[in-house]
C-alpha cells in the first residue's frame, strides 16, 4: 500500500481534484503568476549573489583614527584643570 509513495493513479486523482476545484480557465493563469513569480525570484537571488560577490573582492580602506587625548565633544577652550 505504501510501499512507493505516489504513484501513477495518485497523480491522475490529484489532477482531477485541481481541475475540478480551480476550474480549466483559471489553471492557466495560475501557471503563468507562478512562472512570473519564479523569474523574479530567481533574477532577485541571482543580483544578490552578485552583490554580496563584488563587496566581498572590493577591498576595505582603513579610516581615519583620532588619536587626540581629548574627547572630541569637548567644545571647552580652557586648558585642562590640573591638581597641586
Amino acid at each position: 500500500m505504501l510501499r512507493n509513495g505516489l504513484e501513477p493513479w495518485h497523480l491522475l486523482v490529484v489532477a482531477i481534484v485541481v481541475i475540478l476545484l480551480f476550474g480549466s480557465k483559471k489553471l492557466p493563469e495560475a501557471a503563468r503568476g507562478l512562472g512570473k513569480s519564479m523569474r523574479i525570484l530567481k533574477s532577485e537571488a541571482k543580483a544578490m549573489k552578485e552583490e554580496s560577490d563584488v563587496a566581498q573582492s572590493v577591498p576595505v580602506e582603513p579610516t581615519a583614527v583620532h588619536t587626540s587625548t581629548e574627547s572630541p565633544m569637548s567644545t571647552s577652550t580652557e586648558p585642562p584643570a590640573t591638581a597641586h
